[in-house]
């Protein structure tokens, strides 16, 4: 009895030790929650402008103005930004989901909007400070090239810049956007 009584003892004090060494371990990190703090400055309501390359029609170049709400998605795992834009070079609304794809090793961007359908799919990684996304489209029999370079400029400022190409050709810029958050 004495043996049966000092044996459930030490597996009653193993129990407790193993349940308090469980405690003190910090949560493990899920694969790409460091990724996606990095894209918490997206976070909030922006204002923005789009700012269209000059031309013979328009030397100041043509400008749209849109807002932007950029929040969570679930569990925290991607982030999901509305936008809708209007000037005089039309009026765009969408929706861009933005996520951490562990197999890849980078991050994916899911564009759907109201001029095309499906989704432009993209993927990024930053670049030092800047968040640089590709990706490719066919429009017709042609090939393009996108590139979209996303940066915080200041605190409560980001700017992005979309240039594309032809398949081989040489990158322009397409669009500028500056957002200024909304306090």
């Amino acid at each position: 009895m004495r043996v049966y009584r000092l044996v459930t003892a030490v597996l009653l004090i193993a129990a407790a030790v193993a349940v308090a060494a469980q405690q003190e371990k910090p949560p493990a990190q899920r694969p790409g929650q460091a990724e996606m703090e990095r894209l918490k400055f997206y976070l909030g309501e922006w204002e923005y402008t789009e700012t269209y390359p000059k031309s013979a029609a328009d030397p100041n170049g043509p400008m749209n103005t849109g807002i932007y709400t950029s929040k969570l998605g679930p569990g925290g795992n991607s982030l999901i930004n509305t936008f809708h834009s209007q000037g005089p070079v039309g009026d765009f609304e969408g929706i861009l989901i933005l996520t951490w794809d562990p197999a890849e090793g980078a991050y994916k961007a899911y564009a759907f909007g109201n001029d095309f359908p499906g989704a432009l799919v993209e993927t990024g990684a930053f670049e030092g400070n800047d968040l640089v996304f590709r990706s490719e489209i066919k429009m017709g029999g042609r090939t393009m090239k996108l590139r979209n370079v996303t940066r915080l400029t200041n605190v409560g400022t980001l700017e992005s810049y979309e240039y594309s190409s032809a398949k081989e050709g040489e990158e322009k810029l397409f669009v500028k956007v500056v957002a200024k958050k909304k306090q």
